[in-house]
């Protein structure tokens, strides 16, 4: 008798609430894709209980599942992250997504509205290593795929209602972060990173491993996705003419790299130290992830992603909330004159 081939696993961890319900409504057409690909294929809903998913996800890498599927949005794809980036022998991962920005489906070019079209990217067989990132807090060590956010504009995603989130999707954070931003401040903080360091009043960092953040692909131009860097920037100003006069050459082909407020770098390692008793919160891929000083360092290509690598090598896509975006920047700057006039 021949030996009969044992049939590779794949465990769909998915957030039943997410995107108005919609995956969870579509689950046997999405269990049926992955069957086809010839995956043995089985569905867990997450809980309200924190780190559910990521539970989940150490469970099912821990008993040999080959592919783990993150169904939801943004917080749940990096909740089963994870889950997997510190175990040794981490199984491919893939997303569907069903959230608000879905900044990561955007990177990997996976259908970010159609959650069953979205599956059918396992028939390309077609992945990709990507980055990730680590965080050293102490003696804890969490992990994020996409970007860490630290400035008190970061705090916007914890002031947006989730209600808000669901009826008018990125729109909802411009609209909180138009409201805010007349009000913010700056940190004074230390931030050494690879070749240098800065030390000094700061309104912004980010630290990405993606060219698309919050929606815009533009404000990382040059990102790549696997080469053990992140891009770091360092916002210096806190002057509200000034940020939008940055955001103004972001859109304009990504010109702000230059602007002589903004430290621009690639880097592998990077320390950030508040000073002056100054509170500096970390924001990961959309959640809060804890308080400086802290770490971050790139794990070079530590978790293969399905992913529609063709469409990846076309940078072109349009993001629909553009105008809305160049609109909201109008008004704060005719707001911001007027404050300094």
């Amino acid at each position: 008798m021949g030996r009969i081939e044992q049939m590779k696993r794949a465990r769909i961890i998915y957030n039943p609430t997410s995107g108005r319900e919609v995956i969870k409504r579509e689950m046997l057409e999405i269990l049926s894709v992955y069957e086809r690909a010839g995956y043995e294929t089985s569905a867990y809903a997450t809980t309200p209980e924190p780190m559910s998913a990521a539970r989940e996800a150490t469970r099912a890498a821990l008993d040999g599942f080959d592919l783990i599927v993150a169904a939801g949005g943004d917080g749940t794809i990096n909740e089963v992250v994870n889950g997997v980036a510190p175990l040794p022998k981490r199984p491919m991962l893939a997303i569907i997504p069903a959230g608000t920005t879905n900044d990561y489906a955007r990177a990997l070019k996976v259908p970010r509205d159609a959650p069953l079209d979205a599956a059918k990217i396992i028939y390309n067989h077609e992945s990709i290593k990507m980055d990730i990132g680590e965080v050293t807090i102490g003696h804890e060590h969490k992990y994020f795929m996409n970007i860490a956010a630290l400035g008190k504009i970061s705090e916007v995603t914890y002031a947006v209602p989730s209600s808000m989130k669901a009826l008018y999707g990125y729109l909802a954070y411009l609209i909180k972060g138009a409201e805010l931003m007349t009000r913010l401040e700056n940190v004074n903080a230390r931030v050494r990173y690879d070749d240098g360091e800065y030390s000094g009043n700061i309104f912004m960092i980010f630290l990405a491993l993606t060219n698309s953040v919050g929606g815009f692909e533009s404000i990382v131009p040059d990102a790549k996705l696997d080469d053990g860097k992140f891009t770091l920037l360092i916002v210096k100003t806190g002057s509200i003419v000034q940020i939008l006069q940055m955001v103004a050459q972001m859109l304009n082909g990504g010109r702000h790299v230059d602007n002589e407020n903004l430290i621009y770098k690639k880097t592998s390692h990077v320390d950030i130290e508040p000073l002056d008793h100054a509170q500096l919160k970390v924001n990961l891929d959309g959640e809060y992830g804890g308080d400086a000083p802290m770490s971050f360092d790139v794990l070079k290509q530590h978790i293969r992603f399905v992913a529609d690598c063709s469409a990846m090598k076309d940078n072109s896509t349009v993001d629909k909330y553009k105008q809305e975006f160049v609109h909201q920047v109008e008004q704060l700057e005719a707001q911001g004159k007027e404050k300094e006039s």
